[in-house]
C-alpha cells in the first residue's frame, strides 16, 4: 500500500491558518482582528474603536495586556446614553 504524502495531519493543516503579528479584538460583539505595529504599546480597533495595551513576547509577536479602561469606559458610557435616550 502506498503512502500518501500530500495528506496532512489535522496540526499540520490547522498551522497553515494560523497568524502570528495579530489577535481578535475582546469586545464579543466585534471580535475584529488587530495588527498592532512593531513596539507599539497600545492598539485600537477599527471597527470598534475599543483600545487595549500591547505587551510584545518577540519583536513580532504581539499579546493584549488587557482593556485601556479609560476609552471603553467613556464607549461604555456614551453607548448606555444613547439606549436610555431611546427608551
Amino acid at each position: 500500500m502506498a503512502v500518501d504524502t500530500n495528506k496532512m495531519s489535522g496540526a499540520e493543516s490547522l498551522r497553515k491558518t494560523r497568524t502570528y503579528g495579530k489577535f481578535r479584538c475582546l469586545n464579543p460583539t466585534c471580535m475584529g482582528r488587530l495588527e498592532p505595529k512593531p513596539g507599539s504599546d497600545h492598539v485600537r480597533c477599527p471597527v470598534c474603536t475599543s483600545e487595549y495595551r500591547v505587551a510584545w513576547i518577540r519583536p513580532d509577536f504581539p499579546r493584549v495586556r488587557g482593556p485601556v479602561w479609560e476609552v471603553n469606559k467613556k464607549l461604555a458610557d456614551a453607548a448606555f446614553k444613547k439606549k436610555m435616550e431611546g427608551k
